[in-house]
């Protein structure tokens, strides 16, 4: 059921912006008053002459509008400039999301803005404050839900007024994959398990990460990362009930293993506490494209910069992280993993076609926490298509069991996965073992041999 979030913004907490959208209780949740914005609603025609944004003596022009530069200058317009430069420059915006600053910066950029700064810049340019690592996540959140509300809203307009059958199938094809992230993101208020819109391309074959849990106070994080023949339209559902099953997964074994578990990653008394992000963050290969590698440089770059935008908003009170990662994915994270100098703290690969690292020892991982299960009849496994094959002994992964059998801790049945797309599936020992893995408990990981 569609959510109405052009009138009501659900976050857990907006910390100390939350004044600024109105912010009152239902059911135990925060939840903003926003404004519904149009994109072609911004301008300013009074609005005050600009400071000058542009290059320093010395520098090329394409200096404008690149990166924390452009951040840093951002911040000197005032409120009513903001609006007016983004109507005037829609292109900078797209281009600041295409090749983003570090998180680290983003989030010292958001803290140092004053609460009407944010205020406009949140109002004037959701899509840009909705994705971009580094802002704090419940107003991402809230942000995303703006664009995703209103672009459905132009979307139905369109169907309903248009004649040209072009425009109106290809409207309708954008609105069935927005609206499964609609559906997917739920009811919140009827959900004992929060969920967080962290991303939201609304455009082409779309993008998106939602957030089942809280990310800004969970113990452990685990990112779930799909390979080819994942599109919004198709199995962003399945994805987040994945996501879903894992997060029930991870609190049962926290549960069944005792108080002790957690205590090194939290000096709270309180249970540990879990996030899981079903992660699409990137444009899945298909059948014309799989054999390259330019969609696993896509997935690189962004799931780098999501994990980046975890640890630059939790520096000082950083995470358990893990990265579970499927097939083409696998290949995306190990190139995030190797390329970039941020650490997580477990990998986990199924059906994985390898990557250009040879061995665990080139992956930023620490205590070499990464796994690798491959299933009967699934034909990725030892292909090395992209590099070494990571299943391989010399590789130094361990083996994570995956083709079932009886639970060695609590005796239980554990179903088996076949093929090359049934290892997200309920009662797996492949979910039994991410869920150890993404806790930190890979002593009781099953190796499946």
């Amino acid at each position: 059921m569609l959510y109405d979030v052009a009138a009501l913004l659900t976050s857990v907490t907006l910390g100390p912006v939350a004044e600024a959208f109105g912010v009152h209780e239902i059911n135990g949740y925060s939840v903003v008053q926003s404004q519904t914005f149009a994109p072609d609603s911004f301008a300013v025609p009074d609005a005050p002459p600009l400071p000058f944004i542009g290059p320093e003596p010395g520098e090329s022009t394409a200096d404008l509008v690149q990166g924390t530069r452009l951040l840093e200058q951002l911040a000197l317009l005032s409120p009513t400039s903001i609006k007016a430069w983004v109507a005037n420059n829609p292109g900078s915006v797209s281009t600041l999301l295409a090749s983003p600053p570090p998180a680290h910066d983003v989030t010292l950029w958001w803290q140092a803005l004053d609460f009407d700064a944010k205020l406009a810049l949140r109002n004037a340019t959701p899509q840009l404050v909705g994705n971009l690592d580094g802002i704090p996540f419940s107003i991402r959140d809230s942000a995303n839900r703006t664009v995703l509300t209103s672009t459905m809203t132009s979307l139905k307009q369109t169907i309903a007024n248009e004649s040209g059958r072009t425009v109106v199938e290809n409207a309708k094809q954008q609105l069935h994959m927005l609206q499964s992230i609609s559906d997917s993101l739920g009811e919140i208020q009827d959900s004992t398990t929060p969920r967080t819109l962290m991303t939201l391309d609304v455009t082409g074959q779309g993008r998106a990460a939602i957030v089942l849990g809280d990310l800004r106070t969970a113990d452990y994080v685990s990112y779930l990362v799909p390979g080819m023949f994942f599109t919004i339209e198709n199995q962003m559902g399945d994805w987040v009930d994945a996501a879903s099953r894992l997060h029930d997964e991870e609190l049962s074994w926290l549960a069944l293993l005792g108080p002790g578990v957690g205590t090194s990653v939290t000096a709270s008394a309180e249970a540990p506490t879990v996030a899981t992000v079903a992660w699409i963050g990137y444009h899945t290969p298909n059948l014309t494209n799989v054999g390259g590698i330019e969609n696993a440089d896509e997935g690189r770059d962004s799931l780098a910069g999501a994990i980046e935008g975890l640890q630059a908003v939790r520096v000082g009170d950083e995470p358990y992280i893990s990265v579970i990662a499927h097939s083409y994915g696998s290949t995306a994270a190990l190139m995030a993993l190797t390329e970039y100098d941020f650490q997580i703290d477990a990998l986990a690969m199924v059906g994985s076609p390898g990557s250009p690292a040879k061995s665990v020892k080139e992956l930023h991982v620490r205590d070499g926490n990464v796994y690798v299960g491959e299933a009967a009849w699934d034909p990725i496994p030892n292909s090395s298509y992209f590099g070494s094959d990571p299943g391989a002994k010399s590789y130094g992964a361990k083996p994570m069991g995956v083709s079932g059998g009886t639970d060695a801790i609590t005796h239980g049945a554990l179903a088996a996965s076949t093929g090359h797309n049934e290892y997200f599936g309920a009662g797996t020992e492949s979910m039994r073992n991410f869920a150890l893995i993404s806790i930190g408990q890979g002593q009781y990981v099953s190796s499946g041999r």
